[in-house]
């Protein structure tokens, strides 16, 4: 097929999914929309209720004008708000304002204050960066938490917040949805209770009218968030904690508020009992889909403000195989062994930007030591790394060739999409299978099975009919782990200590090194099984010696 029609191919099979409203919302946005609004803000309103210390992030302020994310650090006096050469991630975040309530913000008032306003004089209304409406969003909340917590703030900076939330209110990411546009509307409820009249009523209305258009898609009947990312389940669940918080501080007045309320906690609940299913035994999340570690808050910290709001979910620490089947993951404990199963679709189809080609992947821990893990997520925007991390060949799965089970491109976007089949579920046997290689020749369907037993897990890989390209099942070993071999097709996974014993019983199997986003910013090295399927049949033994039960 010449390039071009390929292209136009790849681009019809991303774009037939998008929504009316997500076209109409880019078609809007180069319409000319009002101008800042100058104004002074509308009267401060006084909370009624009690409000609660938010979630700790760790500091990202390392002197007054030395910021570090992304494991990068740079200086205000260096590169500015919005230097070209620095990454569009790195300066969202510093446009976050997140260290206003980090760990010890207290410690940091000085510098705060001085940042907030050189932020004011610095970033001129619409122009930059900073005025995105994502970042805008962030921003807007995080000044009001740092306000409620008893910051010493200047009238001005009352009057520049409300700038921003008109702002903010002319532009909302409806050709995103999503994430994106919740937090649209948690800023926008955020200013409606931070400020009084009738603008900022009016601010209020729009901010949970969206909210409850959002909500009870955006989260699903297991808990989880519909994108289907363990690292934004997080971050929404924060959201909608923030939120509670804010209507107890703010109490609504109307029966439409309180029956927001109502759905928030219910909500929560449910998205606190995924997030507890969802760990690893060290505390970290799955890497599936964009995930990464130091972005959400750290669980300890959610769970101490979810009970604080009087938000509880049940310990759910049994063994045998847990199915979260609304969002598609499946959570297996047996003895030593937690695994966590990815037989989900990629996301809702018509926002699949945080997807990867990770279908019938699955990660792996032994007691407290993750074992097998997918690759990880070091960076956005749309270079090799990204495509790399985001592609099949960075999961522990099967890729074909050098094809994706899903067509994952531009850093963002998804064309093809791999479907799950039914899963098969018998006590600790799992079976599931997708279609998206179907479009190769011979239509080939991946099918994998883990079967857990009392003293290990085999995997089992088939692809019907066998491909016309090699196929090769990843089994990628956390950093620190490395393979020793202890025979022909078998490996010793050797830690600080033996950790357990790999066997290739079908197929033809061969270690190599490939590199682990340890998170964003960061890479190491980290070595992998990669098992060539034979006929297209693999079968892959991970054995231990710790006693485990059957039960399902």
């Amino acid at each position: 097929m010449p390039l071009a029609i390929a292209e136009l191919s790849r681009l019809w099979r991303t774009v037939r999914w998008l929504r009316a409203e997500q076209v109409l919302g880019r078609l809007r946005m180069h319409l000319p929309r009002p101008a800042a609004d100058l104004r002074p803000a509308p009267p401060l309103r006084a909370p009624s209720g009690p409000w609660v210390t938010p979630p700790r992030r760790a500091p990202s302020m390392t002197g007054p004008t030395r910021m570090a994310f992304l494991d990068e650090e740079r200086d205000l006096q260096r590169d500015g708000w919005d230097h070209p050469d620095v990454p569009l991630l790195w300066r969202y975040n510093l446009h976050y304002f997140d260290d206003l309530n980090a760990h010890d913000a207290s410690t940091r008032s000085q510098w705060h204050g001085a940042l907030v306003q050189r932020w004011i004089e610095q970033n001129p209304p619409g122009a930059g960066t900073g005025w995105a409406p994502y970042p805008t969003s962030l921003r807007i909340v995080n000044w009001i938490k740092w306000f409620r917590s008893g910051a010493d703030a200047a009238r001005t900076w009352h009057d520049h917040l409300a700038v921003q939330v008109r702002w903010l209110a002319h532009r909302l990411e409806w050709h995103l949805l999503g994430n994106h546009l919740f937090a649209n509307a948690k800023a926008l409820t955020f200013a409606g209770c931070h400020f009084d009249g009738p603008e900022a009523a009016a601010w209020h209305a729009t901010g949970v009218r969206i909210i409850e258009r959002e909500l009870p898609e955006q989260v699903l009947g297991d808990g989880g968030h519909f994108e289907r990312s363990p690292m934004y389940h997080a971050l929404a669940l924060e959201d909608v904690l923030d939120l509670i918080n804010a209507f107890t501080a703010w109490p609504p007045s109307d029966p439409a508020g309180h029956h927001v309320m109502d759905t928030l906690r219910n909500a929560a609940c449910r998205m606190l009992d995924w997030c507890r299913v969802m760990r690893h035994p060290d505390g970290t999340l799955p890497r599936f889909n964009d995930c990464a570690d130091g972005i959400a808050p750290p669980f300890q910290e959610i769970e101490r403000y979810a009970a604080a709001l009087g938000i509880s979910a049940a310990s759910d620490d049994a063994e045998g195989v847990r199915h979260l089947a609304d969002s598609g993951y499946l959570r297996v404990r047996c003895g030593p062994a937690t695994a966590f199963i990815d037989a989900a679709p990629i996301g809702p189809d018509y926002l699949p930007g945080h997807a990867h080609a990770d279908t019938l992947s699955f990660e792996l821990s032994l007691g407290g030591r993750q074992l097998v893990v997918n690759r990880g997520t070091s960076e956005y925007g749309s270079g090799p790394r990204r495509q790399y991390e985001r592609g099949s060949a960075a999961h522990s799965t099967v890729q074909i060739g050098h094809h994706d089970s899903s067509e994952v491109w531009a850093g963002f976007r998804v064309g093809r999409r791999a479907r799950p089949g039914p899963l098969v579920l018998d006590g600790l046997r799992i079976h599931g299978s997708h279609d998206g290689y179907t479009h190769l020749p011979g239509s080939p369907r991946h099918h994998r099975s883990w079967h857990f037993d009392a003293k290990g897990v085999t995997v089992v890989d088939a692809v019907d009919p066998s491909p016309r390209e090699p196929a090769v099942a990843r089994f990628h070993l956390a950093p620190g782990l490395a393979l020793a071999p202890a025979g022909p097709q078998a490996w010793h996974v050797i830690g600080d200590t033996g950790l357990a014993r790999v066997d290739v019983t079908t197929g033809h199997g061969e270690s190599s090194l490939t590199r682990h986003a340890l998170r964003f910013g960061r890479l190491a090295d980290a070595a992998t099984l990669e098992v060539r399927l034979l006929d297209g049949r693999s079968a892959v033994r991970f054995s231990w010696n710790d006693p485990c039960t059957s039960s399902s």
